[in-house]
């Protein structure tokens, strides 16, 4: 079996960024053909359950969402299982206390001999994001793009316009992959402003997210040693 994304060890360990908070990621395993999902001990906690304490179901799953996103995300679900394509979005989680967390999933295919066979992915909870905050940045995005040639600052906007997150955040998703790919943050990220400029504009309103999301999760594969 070949994973489209790798993981390497410690990815499911907390990790806090400069603003002092801790967003936390935990990864997951979902496999099409009798919807079979598999969470890391960070997800289960993330809904409120210790590790191996359940075993999760897509209705599990759809169970923990919150009321005004659970419809979108089991459309999301249904259209992963039907066209084989990375289950990945931003929505509200509910935990058996009752709380709701924001988190956004970012996910890669799972190749078996040639075919996509699943999505295999990360859950990032964001629930310390403010709203305001967010839609602030996001507003200041475009002529930010446009004022800065910094690889760094173009690929954190690229990262704030698809998952709707903040600069701070959005830093801290690409601190994430370079923590976990061994690669410097700005040589990931060039190759990951290179990457989506090579995919060209049809992305954007067609499979944008999933595009998004492999580029984003297997950019430090394509960089060539110094």
């Amino acid at each position: 079996m070949h994973e489209e994304m790798t993981m390497p060890p410690g990815t499911d360990e907390p990790w806090v960024n400069a603003g002092g908070t801790t967003p936390v990621i935990g990864t997951f395993r979902f496999y099409f053909d009798g919807e079979r999902w598999e969470w890391s001990d960070e997800v289960a906690r993330m809904h409120g359950y210790e590790p191996g304490a359940v075993r999760p179901t897509t209705a599990l799953v759809l169970a923990h969402k919150h009321p005004d996103d659970k419809g979108a995300v089991a459309e999301i679900i249904e259209n992963a299982v039907a066209a084989r394509v990375p289950f990945s979005s931003r929505h509200r989680i509910v935990d058996t206390s009752g709380r709701v967390r924001t988190v956004v999933v970012v996910a890669d295919r799972i190749m078996e001999d040639g075919e996509v066979v699943g999505s295999f992915g990360a859950y990032v909870d964001f629930t310390g994001t403010v709203q305001s905050e967010v839609r602030s940045f996001v507003d200041q995005l475009l002529p930010r793009l446009t004022a800065s040639r910094e690889a760094i600052d173009c690929a954190k906007g690229m990262i704030m316009l698809v998952y709707g997150l903040s600069a701070d955040r959005a830093f801290d998703v690409l601190r994430w992959r370079s923590q976990q790919s061994n690669v410097k943050i700005r040589v990931l990220a060039e190759r990951l402003v290179a990457d989506v400029a090579d995919e060209g504009t049809g992305w954007v309103t067609t499979h944008a997210r999933a595009t998004f999301d492999h580029l984003l999760l297997t950019g430090h594969t394509r960089i060539k040693p110094a």
